[in-house]
């Protein structure tokens, strides 16, 4: 029996704000296996993006145990916390989060640079990068002369600089059109099948059951049991 790469076992999230307690998160139970691509689907406020935090390393659970790799992850110093987000872990956000005054290959080099990467090996990584997401020819340009779909094939780009076997992307098309969000769903599904990645994906976008492997449904914090996608039913 295979380890999971990504395990939950009764995760708690619980915020106060002011004298109300938000419960985002309660008793989650989540297995991803290596090499697979899910999507956690939910409203608006029913703690996606929470989940993704925490599995993540951006957020600590109140309650409940993560491992990743093998590793529980859950009671991680800041500083192991930050290697491991730094390493383990690559991030797509929705708003993109490219840093404006840089060119396409100097977004995706912020990460090499932080992890002491030398710069011949930054260079060749750079064009490796790009090359993925289909942009070398776009290296030097800077995210307002990219429309939004190469902006978040840049994103990607850079969640890969540093060879995360984790992708998790928090509603990666929520500002993109239909033909540019396809284009975001066959690159990630490329990633899965090609490279082995695992992706957990967080979105309300219908469009992605046909891509993922699995479907999650969160409600109020709960994690309901599995569904097949699409693609899974479209095989059988």
């Amino acid at each position: 029996m295979t380890t999971p790469l990504v395990r939950a076992q009764a995760l708690y999230r619980t915020y106060r704000v002011g004298s109300h307690e938000i419960r985002a998160l309660q008793g989650v139970d989540l297995e991803v296996e290596k090499g697979s691509f899910v999507l956690i689907r939910g409203r608006s406020g029913s703690g996606k993006t929470t989940l993704l935090n925490c599995l993540g390393a951006l957020d600590v659970p109140t309650g409940g145990r993560i491992w990743v790799g093998g590793r529980e992850i859950t009671d991680l110093s800041e500083r192991e916390r930050t290697l491991f987000r730094r390493f383990q872990v690559g991030f797509v956000f929705q708003s993109f989060a490219l840093l404006p005054t840089l060119s396409a290959a100097e977004n995706v080099e912020v990460m090499l640079r932080l992890a002491g990467v030398g710069a011949g090996e930054r260079r060749a990584r750079v064009q490796e990068c790009l090359e993925m997401v289909g942009l070398s020819e776009h290296a030097r340009h800077r995210p307002y002369e990219l429309s939004g779909g190469q902006q978040q094939r840049v994103a990607i780009a850079r969640a890969l600089a540093l060879n995360p076997p984790l992708i998790l992307a928090d509603e990666p098309t929520g500002e993109l059109d239909s033909a540019s969000a396809a284009e975001i769903w066959r690159l990630l599904r490329h990633l899965v099948d090609e490279q082995g990645r695992t992706v957990i994906l967080a979105s309300h976008d219908p469009a992605a059951l046909a891509y993922v492997d699995e479907v999650y449904e969160l409600v109020d914090g709960r994690l309901l049991r599995p569904e097949k996608s699409f693609r899974q039913s479209r095989d059988t």
